[in-house]
Parts: C-alpha cells; structure tokens; sequence
C-alpha cells in the first residue's frame, strides 16, 4: 500500500503561480510512478501531468504543457507540480496519483493510489 497526501493548493490570481507537494509513504513509494489529476465541478477527470519513478521521464497534458513542471524527490518521498501562468480554467481539485512503474507515466491508463485531493481556484 502507498499512502498519499497532498499540499499547497489555494486562492490565485489568474497569471500567478502555485506549488504542489504530495507526500507518499508506505511501501517503496520510489518504485512507483506518479502523476497529478485534476477534476473541475461538472467536468471528467483531467490528466495533467506524471513523472518516471527515477524523475528521469515526464508526459504533460495539452492545456498544461509549457506552465507546469512535475518534479519528485524520492529522498523525501515527495513529488511536486510548479504552476506558472495560472488561467481561471485550471480551478479544479488536484490530485496526486500513484502506480507501479511497469505500468508506465503516460496519460492513459489507470492509478492504483489517490489522495485525497487538494483544491486549486484560479481567480479572473
């Protein structure tokens, strides 16, 4: 089992910046990739961003590439997601995502572990 937790979200200003934390434990959380999900009211679940477990790979979503950055730091158990530019269309609850590195860190493809979500509002 992997445990996750996230951190960081809040209240921005459109063309403002936030960082995300989620914090992973349990057992060998380095050998899992990660990602970020985000779903908005009304809307699916969204793929945003996820990172190989050595932090070596990366996949973005369209609406996200150029803006955010995903990075790990598997010392501290921990992945980030850095949002530059921030647009009101990327309110939405964020979350952290986790799966066996076999599985791959495309956008396709299911997550076995969640968190439980942080919330991001981006105001205009």
């Amino acid at each position: 089992q992997v445990q996750l937790v996230e951190s960081g979200g809040g209240l921005v200003q459109a063309g403002g910046s936030l960082r995300l934390s989620c914090a992973a434990s349990g057992r060998t959380s380095s050998s899992y990739n990660m990602g970020w999900l985000r779903q908005a009211p009304g809307k699916e679940r969204e793929f945003v961003a996820a990172i190989s477990w050595s932090g070596g790979g990366t996949t973005y979503g369209n609406s996200v590439k150029g803006r955010f950055t995903i990075s790990r730091d598997n010392a501290k158990n921990t992945m980030y997601l850095q949002m530059n530019s921030l647009k009101p269309e990327d309110t939405a609850v964020y979350y952290c995502a986790a799966r066996l590195n076999l599985y791959g860190y495309g956008p396709r493809g299911t997550w076995a572990y969640w968190g439980q979500g942080t919330q991001v509002t981006v105001s205009s």
